[in-house]
């Protein structure tokens, strides 16, 4: 056998003309995602339009260097899988709540993000022995969690963004007024369309074709909206062609207890969602996730986080899209992610191509958002499907409860309202509720699993590919 029909698929390069738009693929999925915690966290704190373009390039920039050290990995550092890193949704409310409070703003975010990000590093380890906690009936109901939440990203996008915007009255007071372009039938029909192809070309295309239809797919629909004139290139006529992103461009970090704090618990609440997305990943890639393996991705998740810290933006985290996505294609090569992780680097520092990508409208992304996504949500199907309910009838309960409380954020967003604000991090968290309340059932039920069970999960995945 040589050495290059031994490498493992995560580890194999793809030829330049396959590769980087495998990686285009990956940042066209991720990119309307990973620009919209800036564009919330800079016009919440009313920065000036320049700020806000500047916090977007940030944020790419940031991306791209956060992709690269998880995917290329450096000694203890890195998961080596097929990963995209952004800034994660659940870091939003914590901000939004320190950039209003009196002597904290937009610096106290960073001094929090800087300081949760050297805590991340420091906790990965403890929090990658927990794998034993996870045997299949835990991983696959995450999982599947993880899918069914991100289909409400999905539907967002073939509606055109979010049914309600916030706006902000003469008096001062902001309030939830309806979107008048949610649900537009040009709209809808774009992501029909974009729905379609994928599918077409899923269905009859061969090969590389197949591989790049999401990205297909995507072209196909930003052609058809800017013949309907729905892309607005007057943002890419005005950016420039060139800009550096510099740390601590808007001053020196500040460092406050309580948004430390908060931050850390934000910080553990993106570790536990990874370490689901990893094993996600293992599934779909056929790649065992052990306990070193989980401590290097997580401790990239830290590393990644103080990277945002000290270039102006936030905390990173995989993003679950991509990980949909790796599902869809078939593609398992990190080498692609890396590209992807590239690509980002350089459209911070390209402002005009970050503006041609964004220019692209969320309907176009919604087509693509229901395949990926539904991919995730049927990989935790296929690893449940080989959990022994006959002989354990106890595995039931612990994935139907599991699943009911972590649809509570998505079906019921006001549900823990009247809880204390400092645990809305982790309420407001379906996939981390779903998580704490699978490991909790499955110990109280089976006990704590030993290593090698759950390493099973990772493999049941790999063998239904392999027949598939």
């Amino acid at each position: 056998m040589s050495r290059v029909s031994a490498l493992h698929p995560v580890d194999a390069r793809p030829g330049a003309p396959q590769l980087w738009p495998l990686a285009l693929q990956h940042v066209l999925v991720m990119y309307a995602g990973a620009v919209a915690v800036p564009l919330i966290v800079g016009r919440a704190l009313n920065l000036s339009p320049q700020d806000v373009a500047f916090l977007i390039s940030a944020d790419l920039f940031a991306c791209g260097i956060a992709t690269l050290i998880q995917c290329v990995g450096f000694p203890g550092v890195g998961i080596r899988l097929p990963v995209m890193m952004g800034v994660t949704f659940a870091s939003v409310g914590p901000m939004l709540a320190m950039g209003a409070t009196p002597g904290v703003g937009l610096l106290g975010i960073y001094g929090a993000v800087i300081a949760a990000g050297v805590f991340g590093i420091l906790v990965a380890p403890l929090v990658g022995r927990i794998l034993p906690l996870f045997p299949p009936v835990v991983t696959g109901t995450v999982i599947l969690v993880i899918g069914i939440s991100l289909m409400r990203v999905g539907i967002n996008w073939a509606g055109g963004g979010v049914p309600t915007l916030r706006k902000v009255l003469e008096t001062g007071e902001a309030v939830q007024v309806a979107n008048p372009a949610y649900g537009a039938p040009t709209g809808l029909a774009i992501a029909l369309f974009v729905l379609l192809v994928i599918l077409a070309l899923v269905r009859w295309g061969r090969g590389f074709l197949a591989n790049v239809a999401v990205l297909l797919g995507i072209v196909a629909g930003a052609l058809v909206a800017t013949a309907l004139g729905l892309m607005q290139f007057d943002k890419v006529a005005a950016a420039p062609w060139f800009g550096l992103v510099l740390p601590f461009h808007f001053g020196a970090p500040q460092f406050h207890l309580v948004p430390i704090l908060t931050m850390c618990l934000v910080m553990i609440v993106v570790m536990i969602e990874s370490l689901g997305m990893f094993l996600a990943l293992g599934d779909i890639t056929g790649k065992a996730v052990d306990k070193a393996a989980l401590t290097r991705g997580l401790r990239a998740d830290g590393v990644g986080t103080l990277v945002g810290g000290v270039f102006n933006t936030f905390p990173y985290t995989s993003f679950s899209q991509n990980v949909g996505l790796v599902g869809v294609t078939g593609v398992k090569s990190r080498w692609v992610t890396a590209a992807g992780g590239a690509i980002m680097l350089a459209l911070g520092l390209m402002p005009k191509m970050a503006a041609l990508v964004e220019a692209v409208p969320v309907t176009v992304l919604g087509g693509a958002g229901l395949v990926m996504f539904g991919m995730v949500a049927a990989t935790g199907v296929r690893i449940l499907a080989g959990v022994d309910y006959a002989g354990n009838r106890n595995n039931l309960f612990v994935v139907a409860i599991s699943i009911g409380v972590g649809m509570i954020p998505l079906v019921g967003p006001g549900f823990f309202h009247a809880l204390p604000s400092g645990l809305q991090p982790l309420l407001e968290s379906g996939i981390l509720l779903a998580t704490l309340m699978a490991v909790a059932l499955n110990a109280f039920f089976n006990g704590v699993s030993g290593e090698a069970e759950a390493r099973r999960a990772t493999s049941l995945a790999s063998r239904a590919a392999d027949h598939a």
